[in-house]
């Protein structure tokens, strides 16, 4: 199934959708401490969502729990948010969603924990370069497969594990819209990106291989070797020119 096209009425909701997720990872960002509970910070988006108008588009989807996914260390995904306190050292993936007027806004971030090793550093700092190489080559006249071979070709060379089980989406209507954006491909497969088209483009990397494995609750997804993971994630809408990130980074509040 292709990627539906976006009115531009369509498109200022999603811009809307955007700014809630971005100003929760706003909060979010200022509340990550070493003491702090993943709990804490479900909360703290919960009260954010309800404040701005939208509702959450993670809350009770297919019965999952929380209002974001909290992803610490060797956790990849899906993360359920509760009682495990944050530790000096730690990195965690907080990835938020949001609806408004029947249309979604999707980002995911990668925090340290107050001071960080350099390996981790480096996870992160390259990880958040993979995302905008994808985003870079989210242009109309594309090939849908551009995207993941841009993340592949930037994260290949620096030996990291990339999750190949896991990866963007089309989003709109929906939160999980198809089709299903691999963080690797090749540039020449896969439909053409169209101005209007929206996508959630989101690298995973790991600081060991590849390989994943799925825990008891049946959502968090984590490295199978434990080594350390890190989730940037963006919703993007593709334009004739330069692709707009709908879930800009902020740095005050949304009005």
């Amino acid at each position: 199934m292709a990627i539906t096209i976006k009115n531009e009425k369509e498109i200022e909701k999603m811009r809307r959708a955007g700014h809630v997720v971005s100003e929760c990872h706003v909060r979010v960002a200022r509340a990550i401490s070493p003491g702090v509970t993943t709990g804490d910070l479900n909360a703290l988006v919960r009260d954010t969502i309800k404040e701005l108008g939208a509702t959450s588009n993670f809350y009770g989807h297919q019965g999952f729990p929380g209002y974001i996914c909290a992803s610490v260390n060797d956790q990849i995904v899906h993360g359920i948010p509760g009682k495990r306190v944050l530790h000096e050292g730690d990195i965690i993936a907080v990835d938020i969603g949001a609806i408004v007027d029947g249309f979604h806004g999707d980002s995911a971030w990668t925090y340290p924990v107050g001071e960080i090793s350099a390996d981790a550093e480096r996870l992160l700092r390259d990880t958040e370069a993979a995302l905008y190489e994808g985003i870079a080559a989210a242009r109309a006249g594309n090939h849908l497969g551009a995207i993941g071979h841009a993340v592949e070709a930037y994260a290949a060379p620096r030996g990291y594990g990339i999750v190949k089980g896991y990866g963007g989406h089309g989003i709109g209507r929906q939160m999980w819209e198809e089709p299903h954006i691999p963080n690797v491909g090749d540039a020449d497969r896969g439909i053409i990106l169209r101005k209007g088209m929206t996508v959630a483009i989101e690298p995973m990397l790991n600081l060991g291989d590849e390989a994943t494995r799925v825990l008891g609750d049946q959502w968090t997804v984590v490295t199978a070797d434990r080594s350390w993971s890190a989730h940037f994630e963006h919703t993007v809408l593709i334009t004739n020119g330069d692709p707009e990130i709908l879930t800009p980074r902020l740095v005050g509040v949304v009005q």
